[in-house]
């Protein structure tokens, strides 16, 4: 192997990283509360189907809906900030990635334990009748 050639590693690493930031920037990147313009004005769940404490995972929009507390709703991209794996459904106010072990708060989508440290990426979010919305 000549020098100048890059192994198998660094060429799937640099792929890794790239999709990692094109997903991040899909979603609004880090922390941003502004929705992507495809989800704006969406109903992302009813909120019968969002449990106080949980969740819902909505997969085919790469979001998740939380309740918090009883009547508010908070909704998160639902791909990871440490290697961009979907998010599992939210319980105990606690969002798991089952990939590496990661887990966010489901109040603010903070990273409360690692490998992620960054939060996930919000999207504000209104009740509309019994939808929730994008706003």
């Amino acid at each position: 192997m000549s020098e100048n050639r890059l192994g198998r590693r660094e060429v799937l690493g640099a792929t890794g990283v790239a999709a990692c930031g094109l997903a991040l920037a899909a979603c609004g990147g880090g922390g941003g509360a502004q929705a992507q313009p495809s989800l704006k004005g969406k109903v992302l769940a009813k909120t019968a189907d969002v449990p106080v404490g949980g969740g819902k995972l909505i997969e085919d929009m790469k979001v998740v809906v939380t309740q918090p507390t009883q009547g508010v709703y908070k909704a998160f991209s639902a791909l990871c900030t440490h290697k961009g794996c979907e998010v599992g459904t939210p319980k105990e106010n606690v969002i798991p990635c089952h990939c590496h072990g990661s887990e966010f708060a489901a109040d603010s989508g903070q990273a409360t334990k690692g490998p992620a440290t960054a939060p996930l990426p919000s999207f504000k979010v209104k009740v509309e009748g019994d939808g929730i919305v994008v706003v």
